[in-house]
């Protein structure tokens, strides 16, 4: 199982959209660095537009920030592209046999641990701005270009 990419595309997005801020950020363009389709970042960016992450004008390429990266938290992000529903990050299997001791009891012996790790999980995420992302992003660059 694995939490949909939707999420760091979504971070992909708004890091590039602010890092890229004096150019012009098309669904074409953030395809090319994502590397994927751009109705796929459309779709994206529709999402994050809803929730008010990004601003797009119709007719014109490109779009921005709605608010300062410093107040985009990633569960902000984490939230708005629809990675999961409320307390269903882990799914448990249906079903088990009743006839079987585990099977019998593994679904309420393990929903506390998985909700209690998606809470962490979701904590952690209000603690990242996009601007801590971009921060981190920049000083890789500038290691990278100070180690050539």
């Amino acid at each position: 199982m694995q939490i949909s990419s939707r999420f760091t595309v979504g971070v992909h997005i708004l890091a590039l959209l602010e890092i890229n801020k004096a150019g012009v950020s098309s669904s074409e363009f953030l395809a090319g660095s994502v590397n994927t389709n751009p109705t796929l970042i459309r779709k994206i960016m529709g999402m994050l537009k809803k929730n008010g992450l990004i601003e797009v004008q119709p007719g014109i390429a490109g779009a921005k920030l709605a608010k300062p990266p410093t107040d985009i938290r990633l569960i902000d992000v984490y939230k708005a592209v629809d990675v999961v529903k409320e307390q269903e990050l882990f799914s448990v299997h249906e079903n088990p046999l009743r006839d079987c001791p585990v099977g019998r009891n593994i679904q309420d012996s393990i929903t506390p641990v998985l909700s209690s790790a998606q809470t962490a999980l979701e904590k952690e995420l209000e603690n990242v701005t996009i601007e801590d992302i971009i921060k981190d992003i920049e000083q890789k660059e500038k290691d990278m270009t100070s180690s050539s």
